[in-house]
């Protein structure tokens, strides 16, 4: 049984009421949320110490933290550390994006060593594998495919991306529109390339019955994956992107009717001004399913800080109704994050999440500000520390520029504005 199918028979698993409890949000409101798809809940049935996080509206917008090696970089112990500081930085989720190394034995050790959900992209394995046995990627078979999917799912994996709208159909709008960077998904890029080698269809949209018959078994979330996302501002919002989203609001009705949870991957690469459509058409097109983005990221001119113009279009997002962020580090664009690289990702991402829930009038998320901002009246250092998003980088901050100084920071010194208006009303009050 899995947390939809349960609920349609009248039974509230600990997941559920995990969530409730930890989002201040009524049972049933939650319940109806699960069973329409606009709320998901990514947990395998196989794993046991996974926390239980919501991903969709009135919930907190969440973040997810990428890792994984590469064919350049492949150290066990590093991306376990990664994974290990992007749960002590705060995201709700990792992903696994490996392709170098060991890979299941990667997976495992990263879910014996992490409490939160773990998601990956099985396609990455698939394909490596059949170009180290076979000589490329052109060589895997439908059957390998299903059989890493399943793989994965038996390790315990909680959520999927899989590209099932990678088709020929959305090839086709690529090719008659033409784009700057044309496919900048990894995983889009793989199935295409076996796709156009084989002529054959994308066995993940022909066969999707057999994925949502794996996904229902586990009880796995599919991360419906946009392998058509634009990777360039000049191929933003195209016919090739939108394609690939109309297929997926179809496939994710089919998955709804077999009781298996849905969130839907979105750009990417998009300015400003189209985040807010983007949002939109996902939420049409996809029946209300949370929406993931990457980013988004809303320019392409500063590699080195592509985490915070993913900040920038992450809180943009988020206040638009977007549900799911995932991180983009300091080094998007350049090379493999370090784990220096995870810890700011993950804190920009969150920044822009609790931005964006702000803007939504998420329940106690303007409370936690109200917070701050009394504590930073009353001079309370320790109660501030106590309360913000990063308590260590804050005290180190401090201890740097105003060290022994209790009252004021260094900022304004002695003219702070806090503690000039506190003094006269004090003394005020005094005179009285």
């Amino acid at each position: 049984m899995g947390i939809i199918r349960d609920l349609r028979e009248g039974k509230v698993p600990d997941s559920v009421r995990e969530v409730a409890d930890s989002e201040a949000v009524e049972i049933e409101e939650l319940k109806k949320r699960l069973l329409e798809g606009k709320i998901v809940i990514p947990r395998n049935k196989k794993r046991e110490n996974v926390k239980s996080i919501g991903i969709g509206y009135p919930l907190k917008t969440k973040v997810n933290a990428n890792i994984g090696t590469s064919t350049d970089q492949v150290d066990k112990e590093l991306e376990v550390k990664k994974a290990i500081t992007a749960q002590e930085a705060g995201a709700d989720t990792i992903m696994d994006l490996s392709t170098g190394g060991d890979i299941s034995g990667i997976r495992r050790e990263i879910i014996k060593k992490t409490n939160i959900p773990l998601g990956t992209v099985p396609i990455y394995q698939a394909a490596i594998q059949a170009a180290r046995e076979k000589g490329g990627i052109i060589h895997l078979t439908e059957e390998k495919l299903f059989k890493v999917i399943e793989e994965q799912a038996e390790d315990g994996v909680d959520f999927m991306t899989l590209h099932c709208g990678v088709t020929f159909e959305t090839f086709k709008r690529l090719r008659n529109e033409g784009r700057v960077t044309d496919l900048v998904s990894r995983g889009g890029t793989f199935l295409l390339t076996w796709m156009l080698y084989n002529k054959k269809e994308n066995p993940l949209y022909t066969h999707f019955d057999r994925v949502l018959d794996i996904a229902s078994e586990y009880d796995i979330t599919l991360s419906l994956g946009d392998g058509f996302r634009p990777g360039s501002i000049a191929d933003s919002s195209d016919r090739a992107q939108f394609q690939e989203l109309s297929i997926l609001g179809e496939l994710t009705k089919r998955a709804h009717k077999r009781d298996v949870q849905v969130i839907i991957e979105g750009p990417g690469h998009i300015p400003i001004n189209e985040i807010k459509m983007n949002v939109q058409m996902e939420k049409k097109l996809c029946h209300g399913a949370p929406f993931y983005v990457l980013g988004p990221i809303v320019t392409d001119v500063a590699p080195g800080y592509d985490h915070i113009v993913s900040a920038i279009g992450g809180a943009l997002a988020s206040s638009w109704g977007a549900d799911f962020l995932c991180y983009v580090t300091p080094s998007e664009h350049l090379g493999i994050p370090g784990v220096k690289d995870v810890w700011e990702g993950v804190m920009a991402s969150r920044i822009a999440a609790h931005a964006g829930d702000i803007a939504k009038e998420i329940p106690g998320a303007k409370d936690w500000d109200l917070e701050v901002s009394i504590a930073r009246k009353k001079m309370d250092w320790k109660r501030q520390f106590e309360l913000v998003m990063d308590p260590e980088k804050a005290k180190k901050t401090r201890e740097r520029v105003a060290p022994g100084n209790e009252d004021v920071c260094s900022m304004c010194g002695k003219y702070c504005a806090i503690k000039l208006l506190n003094d006269a009303l004090k003394n005020n009050k005094k005179g009285e």
